[in-house]
């Protein structure tokens, strides 16, 4: 990684995409390597000659299987932005992948506690104004059977490490700073966010839109998208997700 520095995000003609494309591509890029992850991951019930009831089941409810697809995901996603932004004839300095900083800590605490007071005001006046949507719903994180310390640190890896990584490049990284190049810092947070919310509304499990979530990741990304366009960096925004998933996972599986 290149030595730190604070680029301008706004800087005309050094965008990476168009915003349409950006748009576009950061959907395909979030979605099919998660597809392509599931296929891979079935090859071994495949092997194992499972029924098809058998290898849904291990898919569903095994932590190994799980951990390898969330792994793979993480993996061939950050590959498809790399390989976007070589496309695009730039560097990974260009999306924030820098030399990390000391102070980077520094502003994910303190966005972190922003963002949860925002968090608790935003949520409190939702529920209030549209008492109609529940709120009360839970995530579907996966790892329902974490029975050993193996299986809990698959989780941890899973759920506390990868996302930061991942979903930071694709979102905060190649989405955030292509349509900042082009618009006002406002519109490209809100796009971004927005776009971050809606993936995280659980579209097409058969449940209702998990609202309270979308709400979440929403004001957690202004938040990100803010500390990317401070310190020119992800390491921040990677800081603050990475904090922000933790505490949810020791409520989840320590507490």
């Amino acid at each position: 990684m290149e030595a730190a520095s604070k680029p301008s995000l706004k800087a005309k003609n050094n965008h990476l995409y168009k915003p349409v494309a950006t748009v576009l591509l950061t959907i395909a890029v979030f979605l099919v390597p998660q597809f392509i992850a599931v296929i891979l991951v079935s090859v071994y019930p495949s092997i194992k000659g499972w029924s098809e009831e058998q290898s849904i089941s291990w898919l569903s409810n095994s932590t190994t299987a799980q951990f390898l697809v969330r792994l793979l995901v993480a993996l061939i996603t950050i590959n498809a932005v790399l390989y976007l932004i070589k496309k695009a004839r730039a560097k990974p300095a260009r999306i924030g992948l820098v030399r990390p900083r000391l102070r980077d800590i520094g502003y994910a605490l303190v966005a972190y506690g922003l963002y949860f007071a925002t968090y608790i005001v935003l949520i409190s006046a939702t529920d209030k104004l549209f008492p109609s949507i529940n709120l009360n719903q839970e995530q579907d994180i996966g790892f329902d059977k974490v029975v050993s310390q193996l299986h809990l640190f698959m989780a941890f890896f899973s759920l506390v490490i990868l996302p930061p990584l991942w979903e930071e490049i694709v979102f905060r990284g190649f989405m955030f700073t292509s349509l900042r190049a082009k618009m006002r810092l406002r519109w490209a947070i809100i796009i971004t966010s927005i776009l971050f919310a809606v993936v995280h509304l659980q579209i097409g499990n058969g449940e209702p839109l998990l609202w309270v979530a979308a709400i979440d990741t929403f004001v957690l990304s202004c938040y990100l998208c803010y500390l990317r366009e401070k310190t020119g960096s992800l390491w921040a925004p990677m800081l603050l997700h990475a904090a922000k998933n933790s505490i949810a996972f020791y409520f989840l599986f320590i507490h």
